[in-house]
């Protein structure tokens, strides 16, 4: 049968909604607002009237806003009504489905809409885990189904995926990307497999979260902490979980895995184990974390909250820092120290480098005083307390030393082992690896005991992150020491084992490559999959954005080194980043990474 162009988004003026939940109504709100006549359709008349409610709401907050005239308002509510019947949607030019998750209730719904609308409406489903291709071979027109996977709250959240199957007929893809735009939100072009981009990215990341607390690796708070500090993320994965539902994300991790065979994507037991006992988020009233009531987003203290810091004992006296290093991240450290009231000695391999170091902590001052952030006599204390060092014997008399340079085994082994030389008996020497073994570290000194990883973010000054690493020796002194310098320099700590990625690097560099697989496949394009994850998952930056900033060839040594420590066979670099690092197309470093940028 040939098609009628439907290119055009007038030709999809009524549009019914099948399934008025949380999505559903967001949905049907969106299209309405957008001049749409819609149907909404619910086999229960309660949820038809709490859909009608929930748009009468937001509308009437759109016009105490002045958002929206009274007359506006009256006409999008004019435009929206309900039914309990599938037969509403007869006249409709697009039917989007977005009942629960479960292939039967969807094909049964697809079935019966076969026998209601007519040759050439559109059938969407709102699926994020179910095979789209499955659900349309099995229709009487398959051309005409595809994916519409919206993002929630869709009324706020801009993202929609288009989903096509090997079935879709162009002329359907076009007439519902057009839509998508004139409702304000971006379209995206994506192939039928679990998960979609965002989701499919998304929901590796958050299984791996929940693994790492399964494992009692580190706490529900210090990883949902780690992630929102170190990258800026709007909500931990583990409350995100909960805000999603962790049946859900069970659903879409069992669909991924038996799609891609990816260990990473075989559900965690705890996500089992918290469906089986009816824990399956906010709507429950408790998941991974426990709510004031179901449906309710407060979270209340229950037998999981950690304890009160001060609780950890006494600490070591610490008056005077030493940092041990001349680049970005010793220099950004120093200066932490220093805005603090620390007195900091900044040792490098020369006085010249020392001198260096801490004229580029004088450049940043200056700029922190020149936005406002700071006063001019404020800065100039700061900087007076950092005393440059041209060698490590000026470590002699400080309480604290903390190690920041080259991310090198052996480099950093030396340098313990002179720090065990010269530092008094007591002090704690802390070093910032970001993927190396902090025990391997200690293991230079004689003195294993009083080593401990401070992972510090760059920029240091500004990131409010410190991965705090104990080793299977470090002392409980130790650890309480650093965790209250942490405090009085204003950072977030959090508590992780001695083992590698420690918690951000661990969760952050496997979506990162999952992302490079994902073009190496030709399954999405670059700028598709950054627009994914910012407008549907809320980062501040694409994966690609990222990787060309962190560096490609940063990102491959952290990416060997979880591989080699986890042996996870999904861990494994993708061979595409290997490629490019070789080429040196290392990120905006070197001008070119996984995109092209201008030279200065």
């Amino acid at each position: 049968m040939d098609l009628p162009s439907t290119s055009s988004p007038s030709s999809l003026r009524t549009i019914a909604v099948v399934g008025l939940g949380t999505m559903g109504t967001g949905i049907a709100e969106v299209l309405a607002r957008a001049g749409r006549e819609v149907v909404g359709i619910d086999v229960s008349e309660t949820a038809a009237r709490r859909a009608v409610g929930a748009l009468a709401a937001a509308t009437a907050r759109s016009v105490a806003k002045r958002r929206l005239t009274e007359q506006e308002r009256e006409e999008v509510l004019a435009r929206f009504r309900t039914s309990t019947e599938l037969s509403a949607a007869a006249d409709a030019d697009l039917v989007i489905e977005v009942v629960p998750e479960d292939y039967d209730l969807k094909h049964r719904v697809f079935g019966e809409l076969d026998a209601i609308v007519r040759p050439d409406t559109v059938l969407a489903t709102g699926t994020n885990a179910l095979s789209v291709t499955r659900l349309a071979a099995e229709s009487l027109r398959p051309e005409r189904v595809l994916g519409l996977h919206f993002f929630n709250p869709a009324p706020a959240m801009k993202l929609v995926e288009i989903v096509s199957s090997v079935l879709t007929s162009p002329p359907a893809v076009e007439a519902v990307t057009a839509l998508a735009r004139e409702l304000g939100k971006e379209p995206v072009a994506v192939g039928d497999r679990p998960g979609f981009v965002a989701d499919g990215l998304l929901f590796g990341y958050l299984n791996q979260a929940a693994a790492m607390y399964e494992a009692k690796y580190a706490s529900r708070e210090d990883i949902d902490a780690a992630m929102k500090l170190g990258c800026g993320l709007p909500m931990g994965p583990l409350a995100l979980l909960d805000l999603v539902g962790v049946d859900t994300a069970r659903t879409v991790l069992e669909a991924m895995y038996a799609s891609s065979g990816d260990r990473l994507h075989a559900p965690a037991p705890i996500l089992g184990h918290l469906v089986e006992a009816g824990l399956t988020g906010q709507k429950a009233g408790r998941g991974f974390y426990t709510y004031e009531s179901p449906g309710s987003s407060v979270v209340v203290r229950d037998l999981q909250t950690p304890l009160d810091g001060s609780l950890l004992g006494a600490g070591r006296p610490v008056h005077s820092v030493g940092v041990a290093g001349s680049g970005t991240m010793a220099s950004g450290i120093a200066q932490v120290f220093a805005q603090a009231g620390y007195p900091v000695v900044l040792a490098a391999r020369s006085q010249e480098k020392a001198e260096a170091a801490k004229a580029a902590i004088g450049k940043s001052l200056d700029r922190a005083v020149s936005r406002g952030r700071l006063s001019e006599e404020a800065a100039a204390q700061t900087l007076s307390l950092v005393t440059p060092a041209g060698s490590l014997e000026a470590f002699a008399e400080v309480d604290l030393a903390v190690e920041a340079v080259a991310e090198d085994l052996e480099v950093k082994q030396q340098l313990f082992a002179g720090l065990d030389k010269v530092c008094k008996p007591g002090a704690v020497l802390a070093t910032t690896t970001s993927s190396l073994p902090v025990i391997a570290v200690a293991r230079a000194t004689e003195r294993p005991q009083d080593v401990i990883g401070m992972h510090f973010f760059n920029p240091a000054p500004a990131m409010k992150l410190v991965e705090v690493v104990r080793t299977v020796l470090t002392a409980d002194d130790v650890h309480a020491t650093v965790r209250e310098v942490c405090g009085k320099v204003r950072k977030h700590a959090v508590d992780c084992g001695d083992r590698a990625g420690f918690i951000v690097n661990a969760l952050l560099f496997p979506y990162l490559n999952n992302a490079v697989k994902m073009v190496e496949q030709h399954y999405a394009s670059l700028d598709d999959i950054d627009a994914a994850m910012k407008l549907g998952g809320g980062y501040p930056m694409g994966p690609f954005e990222l990787l060309d900033v962190v560096g490609l060839d940063v990102s491959l040594a952290i990416e060997k080194v979880l591989h080699r420590e986890f042996r996870d066979p999904g861990l494994a670099p993708s061979p595409l980043l290997e490629h490019l690092v070789a080429a040196g197309c290392l990120g905006r470093k070197t001008g070119r990474g996984f995109r092209e940028y201008a030279r200065r």
